[in-house]
């Protein structure tokens, strides 16, 4: 890997596989022992800097910095100097001078990672959790982990992507990499939920989910970002939910062995029923899970794998 971990498309298909082994390894590593923790990033400092919201992403990069034995800080935009105007380069100036080696940044700037890492104003590692409606790399890198255990591999399979894709940095990272991988991926939504130029992205589009569900070997649906709206995209939820929400009759299409994933956090109801969300094919509890083996090995790679 290289020195940083911006998008999904830095990875190459053997740094793909590269990260996918590494992160089966962590799991077999941790899983079962009564002590978790590796000495491996020992002495080594994880900043978290998340100017957004999150949970699942920053408690997982947390949980995955100090199974490794890492130091981390974890830095919220609220209640900081940022909210008191402090600009990015001035946060990362001062993360610099505490001796950050890695930051995590969730930013609700597209592109803010990037700038974080080629502006020289530190020297760490970047590892971008989620920019704007860009992407989410490390989301997209655990889903086909999760893909892959079920599925064996991912070369060949038929994934289809469902729902509010112009606003989801997941789907275009998941696109990404699982093209990289080998997969054949459909993106289904309405047309005002497509984003600009999706026609060049390595994936086929369809506005009709039925036809597509029956061959597919996973289906994953996005959440409606409501948040990030200033429009109507569609007439109303229910209609939503009708045409392209994951219900008992449309789980019943797809084939025996298809497999339900979500990002989270999930709007049952609407792109998902709570039947399907908790049926024995749904793998969104284990995505969490595999999360954090996932993050330790992108952590690893960065801070450690790469000089040994």
């Amino acid at each position: 890997m290289k020195d940083h971990l911006l998008s999904a498309a830095d990875l190459s298909r053997d740094d793909a596989i590269l990260v996918l082994d590494t992160s089966a390894e962590m799991a077999q590593l941790t899983e079962g022992r009564s002590v978790k923790k590796l000495p491996t990033l020992r002495g080594r400092a994880v900043v978290n800097l998340f100017f957004e919201d999150s949970t699942r992403t920053r408690t997982s990069f947390e949980l995955a910095a100090k199974r490794l034995s890492a130091d981390v800080v974890n830095f919220s935009a609220k209640g900081s100097s940022v909210s008191k105007g402090e600009s990015l380069k001035d946060t990362a100036l001062t993360l610099e001078a505490m001796g950050a080696d890695c930051v995590v940044v969730r930013h609700w700037a597209s592109g803010a990672p990037h700038r974080l890492a080629y502006s020289g104003w530190i020297r760490s590692s970047v590892v971008n959790a989620g920019d704007g409606t860009h992407e989410h790399p490390t989301q997209a890198i655990l889903d086909a982990y999760t893909l892959r255990k079920h599925l064996g591999s991912v070369d060949g399979r038929r994934i289809t992507i469902v729902g509010d894709v112009l606003h989801s940095r997941v789907a275009r990272s998941n696109v990404l990499l699982l093209a990289t991988l080998g997969a054949e991926v459909t993106l289904v939504a309405p047309p005002t939920l497509l984003p600009v130029g999706v026609e060049h992205w390595p994936c086929q589009t369809s506005y009709d989910l039925d036809s597509v569900l029956v061959k597919a070997d996973a289906v994953m649906m996005l959440r409606v970002q409501r948040e990030r709206m200033n429009a109507a995209f569609f007439p109303s939820a229910r209609e939503y939910s009708r045409r392209y929400g994951l219900d008992a009759r449309r789980f019943a299409l797809l084939p025996d062995d298809a497999v339900v994933l979500h990002p989270g956090p999930m709007n049952r109801g609407m792109e998902i029923t709570a039947e399907v969300a908790d049926s024995d094919r749904s793998v969104i509890v284990e995505q969490v899970t595999n999360g954090v083996y996932v993050r330790m090995a992108v952590l690893y790679l960065l801070l450690a794998g790469g000089r040994e």
